[in-house]
């Protein structure tokens, strides 16, 4: 990991498994899809049809192979959550309410899920 070389700390991220997300940087600016995974210790996020490439796979006995395009991690840092009401990036943040923590968006101040 670069960067951190002490792993007794999980990082701790503001995005999440089945977020919709936008990319802000990188080839693949301005599109948004949902997070797959999430992949704490590299600190990638996996999004739908966001850098997809091409991956050549060998035939098995349930699937016929070929080139197939999946889609490969993107830096935690290059993607943004989407604002619920306005529908654009926005930042993440959290407070108590009724005595759990909950994300919300620092724009509009809507609550995320």
């Amino acid at each position: 990991m670069k960067g951190r070389s002490d792993k007794r700390f999980a990082p701790k991220f503001k995005i999440k498994k089945g977020d919709k997300v936008i990319v802000i940087s990188g080839s693949n600016k301005g599109k948004t899809g949902e997070v797959l995974q999430v992949i704490p210790d590299k600190e990638r996020v996996v999004i739908a049809d966001v850098n997809l490439v091409k991956k050549h796979r060998k035939p098995t006995a349930n699937d016929a192979g070929g080139i197939v395009e999946i889609p490969a991690p993107v830096h935690i840092s290059n993607v943004q959550i989407v604002d619920p009401k306005t529908g654009t990036a926005s930042r993440v943040g959290r407070k108590v309410v009724d005595g759990e923590i909950v994300r919300y968006s620092k724009k509009s101040g809507e609550i995320i899920k």
